[in-house]
């Protein structure tokens, strides 16, 4: 039976490889052949020197910073408490964690909007409207912040909750605990060097979605990273082009090195 699957094995490979490699060729094909001139790089070579693209790309890098940490200090504690205590409450934290799938990024960001109105026309006189204000600073948006949290819970639930399915977390727990070390300790020491690998995974699936979020950046007057492209991509067709391009390559570098990292974890905590 294996032997008789493996034709169609490469058959299905190489189908997905064609699905996958035919645009991005065609794109870097689009990038290096100008008509006229021939090949040139020069839609490579100016990306660095383009207006916008440090300062857009630097606060994607800070919002994607925030969020991971943000998010991470929420949903460690919290699945591993659901875990430990509370097992028959994860179906609800499961439903409530996938709510961002279903609600579509408009209305989510329509949502967003019409708080932000409403505060400052309401809470004028109060300490909240400073804190209104604070919040959509164009130089760091906590707002986006906040949007991008919400929006990453899915995916970062679903990391951790594979990782603490693979280890026995009341063990480790109690077994800190019995040493003399607390609870946060115990989570610290003993749990989160067991998770390396799930929160490896969970910031990089924060990271990826907000370095290409564009909605609801987009819609709220914002100018990261991906809004930046589209900005471009009016006037600079090629060069927004090949930003995607090496954004889409270095997301694959990075996606394959975590690979390459949790293959190396698990081999070598199979020999220890």
């Amino acid at each position: 039976m294996a032997r008789r699957l493996t034709p169609w094995r490469w058959v299905v490979l190489g189908l997905a490889a064609l699905y996958f490699l035919v645009p991005l060729a065609a794109s870097v094909i689009f990038t290096v052949d100008v008509p006229g001139q021939g090949l040139t790089f020069d839609a490579y070579t100016k990306i660095l020197t383009a207006d916008g693209f440090l300062s857009s790309l630097v606060l994607s890098l800070e919002l994607a910073l925030a969020t991971i940490a943000v998010v991470l200090l929420l949903m460690v504690p919290a699945v591993v408490a659901l875990r430990l205590g509370s097992p028959r409450l994860r179906p609800v934290v499961e439903v409530v964690c996938s709510l961002p799938l279903v609600v579509p990024p408009i209305a989510f960001v329509a949502g967003i909007a019409t708080v932000l109105k409403w505060g400052p026309e309401h809470l004028s006189r109060t300490p909240l409207f400073e804190t209104f204000v604070a919040i959509q600073n164009p130089d760091f948006p906590v707002v986006l912040v906040l949007a991008y949290v919400v929006m990453a819970l899915p995916f970062v639930y679903r990391a951790l909750d594979a990782g603490l399915r693979a280890i026995d977390v009341r063990t480790l727990v109690e077994a800190a605990r019995s040493c003399g070390a607390s609870w946060p300790q115990a989570l610290v020491r003993a749990v989160l060097p067991n998770l390396r690998g799930a929160l490896l995974n969970a910031s990089f699936l924060t990271l990826a979605l907000v370095l290409g979020e564009f909605t609801v950046s987009h819609l709220l007057g914002y100018t990261p990273f991906a809004v930046w492209i589209y900005n471009v991509g009016g006037e600079q067709a090629q060069m927004s082009v090949a930003v995607s391009v090496l954004s889409l390559l270095v997301t694959w570098a990075l996606l394959l090195a975590l690979a390459g990292a949790g293959g190396r974890n698990r081999s070598a905590s199979s020999r220890g």
